[in-house]
């Protein structure tokens, strides 16, 4: 039997992914496309998200959205607001998106964010045309998801500096410099890179590990992991890392 939506309530997914290449903080986006007779009537960009089935909890709803598009399970994730405002749906191209779908105008939406590498997300295997897009450079978005998206990347702001999620970031073994470059990413800030290193390696949860990097034309840096199970026995309620 086909689940049953809840029609006025639904999840939207803000997916953060880190490209240790580029060094970016990005979002991943989908495309929102509607023409008729020939004329394009909707053409933009929103988060992936979807109905509250009546059988359901939230986070069971954010976990299946976020499979569906990825095909990712077990990553971290995070309720951080809801967004019920009676406008936030009502823009022309929002109202015609609404009618098309035939969902309630006045839904109330709940905000979870996510956290996984882009590697991790095989875009050419994705529903709707999913793209990554840099936080410093996003396209067109439909809904008031710019503004769910903002929310999302103040309270990672937040959180990257009291608890150890940027690791979910990053892949299993990285540089000093990997780490850095993520917090400037996320910060938005220049860190100076001798009083990073000296306050990161001090601490017992980054292990190093005896090996270096491979495939780098400059001389190959030394590898760290993180131990969450290390971290966990000496965990205090303080920062993480200060800057």
């Amino acid at each position: 039997m086909k689940p049953e939506k809840i029609l006025n309530i639904s999840v939207d997914c803000v997916v953060f992914g880190y490209d240790v290449t580029t060094k970016s903080l990005n979002v991943l986006l989908i495309k929102r496309y509607l023409e008729t007779d020939n004329d394009i009537l909707v053409d933009d960009y929103v988060l992936t998200g979807y109905h509250v089935y009546t059988h359901e909890t939230l986070d069971d709803t954010a976990t299946r959205v976020l499979k569906e598009l990825t095909g990712l399970t077990n990553q971290y994730k995070k309720q951080f607001k809801a967004f019920g405002s009676p406008n936030r749906l009502t823009s022309e191209k929002d109202l015609l998106w609404i009618k098309n779908e035939e969902f309630n105008s006045r839904t109330i939406t709940v905000a979870y964010y996510f956290l996984l590498k882009t590697e991790d997300v095989d875009l050419d295997n994705t529903n709707n045309n999913a793209k990554w897009f840099p936080i410093t450079d996003l396209p067109d978005l439909g809904f008031d998801h710019e503004k769910i998206i903002k929310e999302a990347y103040k309270d990672l702001k937040e959180k990257c500096l009291s608890e150890p999620i940027i690791f979910k970031l990053l892949p299993d073994k990285f540089t000093i410099n990997d780490v850095q470059d993520l917090y400037e990413s996320i910060l938005g800030i220049e860190i100076d890179n001798r009083n990073f290193r000296r306050k990161l390696i001090s601490k017992k949860y980054i292990i190093a590990l005896d090996e270096k990097q491979v495939g780098v034309s400059k001389k190959p840096a030394q590898l760290y992991m993180f131990s969450k199970d290390i971290y966990d026995k000496m965990f205090q309620k303080n920062y993480l890392i200060s800057m």
